[in-house]
């Protein structure tokens, strides 16, 4: 869970939170209690919660085994109708 920080207190020590992101940590940056930026590691992955990771398995098995559109597959005439 990413730790909340005021954008004046981000400002006001950047180089601990930039020292903090290096070693793993996100924040979001909010101002005047809206959020409005995330300070995350480059190359970070987002770690998915075991719901999230059971949908994103769902959708992969459904894409392995195709969508139906309810329509007919296209061939070479139908695409190239003039």
């Amino acid at each position: 869970m990413p730790r909340t920080l005021t954008l004046r207190d981000a400002n006001q020590s950047f180089a601990r939170c930039i020292r903090e992101v290096e070693a793993g940590e996100e924040f979001v940056i909010t101002r005047n209690g809206t959020p409005v930026a995330r300070l995350i590691p480059i190359g970070n992955r987002r770690v998915l919660t075991a719901t999230q990771r059971a949908a994103l398995e769902r959708l992969r098995a459904a894409a392995r085994e195709g969508f139906d559109l309810g329509g007919t597959p296209p061939n070479r005439d139908t695409l190239h109708e003039r």
